[in-house]
């Protein structure tokens, strides 16, 4: 399975073309994509409209949905934040943390557009969608 990350769902949303929006086109009904309860909620806080808020949470509760957090993953994100802080990179996000950790833990690609993901896949082995298929 892929997973999406908030950062490619809110620009397929917009209907802002990239690479990465044009892969989840190209994906969605072909191979298993889904997201993560921490990206779930970071589409749909950005829903201005209550009828777009209702609409793309139907569609995205059409994928699976994965948990992301606990207590082992958190501890582990953390290790892989400081980790990251001691080559020199700052991650500016926790949740980009958890949601890397849970990617390298189950070995699933991820789809981002997101600069913070970058130095999981240079160094602890986050897999990008966009260089793995």
């Amino acid at each position: 399975m892929i997973l999406v990350d908030s950062s490619v769902w809110i620009d397929y949303f917009n209907g802002n073309d990239n690479p990465q929006t044009d892969f989840l086109d190209q994906v969605l009904g072909v191979e298993p994509a889904g997201l993560g309860d921490l990206m779930l909620a970071e589409v749909l806080q950005g829903f201005r409209s209550d009828k777009d808020y209702r609409t793309a949470k139907q569609l995205l509760l059409e994928l699976p949905v994965c948990e992301i957090v606990g207590e082992e993953r958190a501890i582990k994100a953390a290790e892989n934040f400081r980790a990251l802080r001691k080559k020199g990179t700052t991650i500016r996000k926790t949740t980009d943390a958890l949601i890397a950790t849970f990617c390298i833990q189950q070995n699933y690609p991820l789809l981002f557009t997101d600069k913070d993901f970058q130095p999981f896949v240079d160094h602890l082995g986050l897999r990008s969608a966009l260089t793995n298929n």
